[in-house]
């Protein structure tokens, strides 16, 4: 089988749009207008399940915007297909040697180099969390090629982005457990750009069609191992996070039979044989490029800054506390309620609350009385914040010893090597499948996976079942009970 011409013609113009979407869609300012909340709200839309026409004609003037802009970029890419192999190689190689530097500064001293507390490791997670719970989207369009072994290496990546249907390997709800276990859900507040490269991943799974060399080439870039992908997991390890969801990425992408080689076969395997491939590798060199777009893991980690998330929180709940507190309570001669009634007040509000000794910065948390209205006996302030921010303001109020990586459910570390989370699971004897497994009880209460046997059970027609499988292996619904189910059921019937 070959790759057919429409999979791979260049896609739409804006100017082939649909009427409506050609005077606020076009590529230009879908690119530009990230401080309008566009992003995010492509990026929810794309969510919902299969896009209509004009969802989709905004997608593909997206993609085209970001592939305008990545055009005059420098590419890392060999000038040759030929040499990819070679390529992926030295740049697994690097990332190795790199890490094994790093561990070395690390034995001899050197502090973590991107998490400087619990509550920066846990920005982190928040701040890619939009990239993250899509994992795996840019493939989803090739399910409907499954029969063409040329897309076989890709399939068998997104099968195994989904855990083959496994619930403790599946990406996305690997990491929506993460969120949860740090009450890191729902991460609102988000600068819009934090959407950007989640909203590429689900434009490109749902347009596999107009972009198919686009899609392998990303696929190919994202694959790849990165040097950051080690440190962050060392380092969420060390202050005891569970790194399991980026150790399964160092092991599942590495360059011998990984994801990173199959990325390298599928560009192979892809090329035209009759002509044309020139166009075809410039168009993946491009796709290449798009895996580098919007927010990623070093912008987030250097964008945090502790005062300001603190300052970010309680804006945001001051919205809510105005008028919910009594007048009794005054601080600097104003109301709680006074201080609360705009975000603006804020700064003024904790700086008043320092002068007042409610707040000692770089102290234990147990000698500010700010923190005993949040956490312990007879606490006013219980509930208010969410376990993330709890751990924002613990560390903001201890400073510099902070370090230590200390939870705010934590006594007092003995130490200041805390365990890492690994040393911790073992001594606990808790290294069980992490909490992601659906019970039977559960499933059986999810009404989506009921009505998916039904429907398998009443399709004698074999493409009506792909169909129906593929549909449920959706970016949407991959990580539910019956996105697993039909996960398995599909690497059944059609690996």
């Amino acid at each position: 089988m070959f790759v057919a011409a429409y999979e791979w013609s260049p896609p739409r113009n804006a100017k082939n749009l649909a009427p409506g979407l050609r005077s606020t869609s076009t590529p230009s300012e879908l690119t530009r207008a990230s401080h309008e909340g566009r992003l995010q709200h492509l990026y929810e839309a794309l969510l919902q399940g299969e896009p209509d026409d004009a969802l989709q004609n905004t997608a593909h003037a997206f993609l085209q915007g970001e592939l305008e802009a990545v055009q005059a970029q420098d590419c890392e890419l060999p000038a040759s297909p030929q040499d990819l192999l070679a390529w992926m190689r030295n740049s697994a190689q690097l990332a190795r040697a790199q890490y094994l530097a790093y561990l070395e500064e690390r034995e001899a001293g050197a502090p973590r180099r991107y998490f400087g507390n619990r509550a920066h490791a846990l920005y982190f997670l928040r701040g890619v969390a939009p990239t993250k719970l899509v994992d795996g989207a840019w493939l989803y369009g090739l399910l409907r090629h499954r029969r063409n072994p040329r897309f076989s290496d890709l399939v068998r990546t997104y099968l195994e982005e989904l855990g083959d249907g496994v619930a403790d390997k599946n990406h996305v709800l690997l990491y929506r457990q993460l969120l949860v276990q740090h009450g890191l859900e729902p991460a609102s507040g988000l600068d819009d750009d934090a959407y950007r490269q989640g909203a590429l991943q689900l434009a490109l799974g749902w347009s596999a069609e107009g972009f198919l060399p686009e899609v392998i080439g990303f696929n190919l870039g994202y694959e790849q191992l990165p040097l950051h992908l080690l440190i962050t997991a060392h380092e969420l390890n060390e202050l005891g996070i569970d790194p399991y969801y980026f150790t399964l990425h160092v092991t599942v992408d590495n360059d011998d039979s990984g994801h990173a080689r199959r990325a390298v076969q599928a560009v192979h395997e892809a090329l035209p044989k009759l002509g044309g491939s020139g166009d075809f590798w410039r168009r993946v060199r491009n796709g290449c490029q798009l895996s580098g777009v919007g927010t990623g893991t070093h912008e987030v980690i250097a964008n945090f800054d502790i005062g300001a998330e603190v300052l970010r929180i309680l804006s945001q709940k001051s919205v809510a506390g105005h008028g919910a507190h009594s007048d009794y309570c005054r601080v600097a001669g104003r109301s709680v309620n006074d201080w609360l009634s705009q975000p603006a007040h804020i700064p003024g509000f904790l700086a008043a609350l320092q002068e007042a000794g409610w707040i000692k910065r770089g102290a234990p948390v147990g000698e500010s009385r700010f923190w005993g209205l949040l956490q312990g006996e007879r606490a006013e302030m219980f509930g208010v914040f969410s376990p993330y921010e709890l751990q924002v303001l613990h560390d903001w109020l201890r400073g510099d010893a902070s370090a230590d990586g200390q939870a705010y459910t934590e006594a007092a570390l003995a130490s200041p090597r805390r365990a890492s989370f690994r040393a911790t699971a073992r001594l606990a004897a808790q290294r069980q499948p992490r909490g992601v497994c659906l019970p039977n009880d559960d499933a059986l209460l999810d009404p989506d996976l009921q009505q998916l046997k039904q429907r398998f059970a009443c399709m004698p027609d074999p493409q009506d079942v792909a169909q129906l499988l593929v549909e449920a292996m959706s970016p949407s619904a991959h990580w539910t009970p019956a996105g697993l189910y039909a996960t398995r059921l599909f690497q059944q019937t059609f690996a």
